[in-house]
């Protein structure tokens, strides 16, 4: 799915590293790194548009994989990850006080 596609309600689950969510993420995301996934599947809505993003795709994808062999029907890629969301001109916000920005 494109970051055009994206709606206000969905779920942003980012499963990106605690360093690139610091320095830019999508404003009210979700952040579970990708290797916590497992221990954490709990937080992860099963009622709701979940859309799960990384920095460009890939980790992304395979968690939206792992979700979906866990019985997760509501889980969908951002194709392009984070990269594409800002370069769409989606809002990314960061949590240090720095200029918001893709790692």
């Amino acid at each position: 799915m494109t970051p055009a596609e994206v709606g206000d309600d969905a779920y942003l689950l980012d499963v990106r590293e605690p360093d690139e969510w610091t320095a830019g993420h999508a404003p009210g995301a979700h952040h579970v790194p990708m290797m916590e996934i497992p221990a954490r599947m709990a937080e992860v809505p099963a009622d709701a548009e979940v859309v799960v993003v990384c920095r460009s795709g890939g980790r992304s994808g395979q968690v939206v994989s792992y979700l979906m062999g866990n019985g997760w029907d509501n889980v969908r890629n951002l194709d392009g990850g984070m990269q594409t969301w800002a370069a769409s001109g989606r809002e990314v916000v960061s949590e240090n006080g720095q200029p918001a920005r893709v790692l």
